[in-house]
């Protein structure tokens, strides 16, 4: 642990453990792939793992990658953006349903879309777009797209504000900024927050967001967490629920890039939810999380695990309630960017890192 991070968690009042982080030992499962960005486990063990220039890849328990899935959609493969996360339709087994999250190019640019298809061998069929978000943007910048099932079935969409419309966030109007919830075959369910406003879109669950690029649901209260990047420093960290305002860039504990100038009306303000956690001075750059429920590491069962871009990390979470009690880095040593975390089927956790020749890597103890 180096000094920072400790005059860091002092200044947080965060009880920071390192002891434990030597236990851990990357185990490479599989290598080559082309910055991987969503990984998902089907019912067998084997995973399915995107590359973000826009292929899907099947990978098995031994390591072998299948050549690209046929059927992706096409994708805008620039910046930020290609082809992004990947999950697996709870009833698999009887439909064989994945989904996919991507950067969809059209007229006006591109913007954040899924869709679903059929997993038959290496190929999805009957592929059909089941959300857009609206309206499409000329950025290469801010796309979101985590993707989670509630234990109704419905499907969560994280979104980003394109990253050159960040006022738009806080309008209920266009999809820039929010967490979207919908159907599995996209209909809107009626009980979201917002059906019935003729001013806002009816797939809103949330708002007030810049770039939700992780999301979980809660083990016990099965609510959905979520976590954001900042601008310069004011990484959020948030229980995301119905109809609530998340404040950005109204409120924010970051600072323009470069000049550090203030963003907004300051860190709080009624009306709009507190994070449950943020990160200052810099930005740890958050990408996928998981809550762990398995019997591999017992000692952090229960625990919240957020991978890191610019940290190059995995941070474990310690949690009161929805309070955070205690914050450890992990993988310190890997020095690679960590873009997704899951829990496998076995218990393990893996991690994909994102380089041109990323990793999917188990992490044993």
């Amino acid at each position: 642990m180096t000094f920072q991070h400790l005059l860091l968690a002092a200044a947080l009042g965060l009880a920071t453990v390192a002891a434990q982080a030597q236990t851990l030992k990357p185990v490479s499962v599989a290598r080559g792939l082309q910055h991987p960005w969503g990984l998902a486990f089907l019912p067998d063990g084997r995973m399915l793992v995107t590359e973000r220039p826009g292929r899907l890849r099947i990978v098995s328990p031994d390591g072998a990658l299948s050549p690209p899935v046929s059927g992706v959609p096409q994708v805008d493969a620039r910046g930020q953006g290609g082809l992004l996360d990947v999950a697996v339709d709870p009833e698999f087994a009887s439909n064989r349903l994945v989904y996919l999250s991507y950067s969809e190019p059209g007229e006006g640019g591109n913007s954040t879309a899924v869709a679903r298809g059929r997993l038959e061998g290496h190929a999805l069929t009957d592929v059909q777009v089941i959300f857009r978000q609206q309206p499409k943007i000329n950025s290469a910048a801010h796309f979101g797209s985590r993707l989670v099932f509630a234990r109704d079935g419905r499907l969560f969409i994280t979104l980003g504000d394109r990253f050159g419309q960040r006022d738009e966030a806080q309008n209920l109007a266009n999809h820039i900024g929010k967490v979207v919830r919908i159907e599995r075959d996209g209909r809107v369910p009626a009980d979201n927050p917002f059906v019935g406003r003729n001013d806002a879109r009816p797939e809103i669950w949330s708002y007030g967001h810049r770039n939700v690029q992780g999301a979980a649901l809660h083990p016990a209260t099965g609510q959905l967490w979520t976590h954001e990047h900042g601008p310069q420093g004011g990484d959020e960290l948030n229980l995301t629920l119905a109809g609530r305002n998340y404040g950005w860039p109204v409120v924010t504990y970051g600072r323009e890039y470069g000049t550090g100038f203030k963003i907004g009306e300051g860190t709080s303000k009624s009306g709009m939810e507190d994070p449950l956690r943020h990160w200052l001075p810099r930005s740890v750059a958050p990408s996928g999380m998981v809550f762990y429920t398995g019997e591999r590491y017992p000692q952090w069962k229960g625990n919240l695990f957020i991978g890191t871009l610019r940290e190059q990390a995995l941070i474990r979470l310690e949690l009161d309630g929805t309070r955070v009690v205690r914050e450890e880095r992990l993988l310190t040593n890997l020095r690679e960017r960590i873009r997704d975390v899951r829990q496998g089927p076995d218990g393990w956790l893996y991690v994909l890192t994102d380089n041109n020749d990323g990793q999917v890597l188990r992490l044993e103890n």
